[in-house]
């Protein structure tokens, strides 16, 4: 007989099987494989190079970034709905939380690539309205990161001085992103007050998040030289230092292009002088930092660093700098933007095939999404 003093033993959970399972360590760092894969199709629809077969290639790569992001939407949306207390500790967690910016940069990536090559097959009014609803998505998202993330890692988040880390610039580089893509939505909107305030509404953005990473860089780098090498796993991560200078750098480019049909002419000329003011030495700066990253890569590679998602660091913010680059030669001029912008890409295409590979195989085995020993 139960009684008061000797109460029925609790059921033990039934242990998760199949999907339920196979989502639960799923985390929000892996929307950097979709901005890793959309990068490729965005960053190659504006090279200064052109081979028959190119923009169908960059199509599908689109076309794989779409599918991917759907897909990883549904497993986040089964995460939350069956494991709330893992997702709960994923916010709550400081070496977690930054990569919920990843979801803000992945709807916007992909939306960019829907406007730049999806719409040779979907029609450009779909991929307008499709790009609308991942931008304006995206944009929420990112601005709600950009203030939530680095409110919790004053609040709640204990974190100590050795443990910075570039994957805090994450959730602060999203509205780049969308200050980067927004011009692409320009051409369809009523011209006039409709078009000048998404302009400045991007040239706002640009700037919250230019002086969020300003603030956040130097605290990086002083983790870098007071602490020495980040751990061998998270070595990649210091390619995100990237993102910010590449995408401001994009961003800066893409102003100048849209400035002259939608603003007066002085504030045309000045977003023209600006994207090249502003973007030579920040690229600069990106090539010195690409430098420093991949040597600490490859002594990392040289102590035993095997694949871990961190790899998909070494995709996007590349990308970020191929775009960037691009940029520069069209308002420059100069053929030697347009070298560094290919050799950027070959570069990009290529972390990019071992990342995806690498991936594939670790959800086949099961190895990418067990629980941590």
């Amino acid at each position: 007989m139960v009684t008061a003093a000797h109460p029925a033993p609790r059921p033990l959970p039934l242990p998760l099987t199949g999907v339920r399972a196979a989502v639960r360590q799923l985390g929000p760092n892996w929307y950097a494989a979709v901005m890793g894969t959309a990068i490729i199709a965005n960053a190659g629809a504006t090279l200064p190079v052109r081979f028959p077969g190119l923009r169908t290639a960059l199509t599908a790569v689109w076309a794989l970034s779409f599918v991917l992001l759907l897909v990883l939407l549904g497993a986040r949306a089964l995460h939350w709905t069956h494991h709330r207390d893992r997702a709960r500790e994923q916010l709550l967690d400081p070496t977690a939380a930054p990569f919920y910016g990843c979801l803000s940069m992945a709807l916007l990536a992909v939306g960019a690539g829907t406007i730049l090559v999806g719409q040779d097959w979907i029609g450009l009014e779909a991929a307008v309205a499709v790009d609308t609803v991942l931008f304006t998505a995206g944009t929420v998202i990112g601005l709600a990161a950009a203030v939530t993330i680095p409110y919790l890692m004053v609040v709640r988040h204990r974190i100590a001085a050795e443990e910075a880390s570039p994957v805090w610039l994450l959730p602060v580089v999203a509205p780049m992103v969308s200050a980067a893509v927004g011009p692409l939505l320009l051409p369809h909107l009523p011209a006039g007050q409709a078009q000048q305030t998404l302009l400045f509404a991007c040239y706002a953005m640009f700037g919250l998040s230019l002086l969020a990473t300003l603030v956040m860089l130097p605290v990086i780098f002083a983790r870098l030289v007071t602490a020495g090498p980040l751990p061998l796993l998270l070595t990649p991560t210091l390619f995100l230092v990237l993102g910010p200078l590449g995408q401001s750098t994009t961003a800066a480019n893409k102003f100048a292009d849209v400035a002259g049909g939608v603003l007066p002419a002085s504030y045309a000329h000045g977003f023209t002088a600006f994207a090249v003011l502003y973007g030579v030495p920040v690229m600069g700066f990106a090539l010195l930092w690409l430098a420093l990253a991949l040597a600490m890569a490859l002594r990392a590679r040289r102590r035993g660093m095997g694949f871990a998602m961190t790899w998909w660091a070494f995709t996007f913010p590349v990308g970020t700098c191929v775009t960037g680059a691009e940029g520069l030669g069209k308002h420059t001029g100069l053929a030697v933007f347009d070298g560094l912008a290919v050799v950027l890409y070959v570069g990009l295409v290529a972390v990019w095939a071992v990342a995806a590979v690498h991936t594939a195989r670790g959800l086949l085995s099961g190895r990418l999404l067990a629980a941590p020993r």
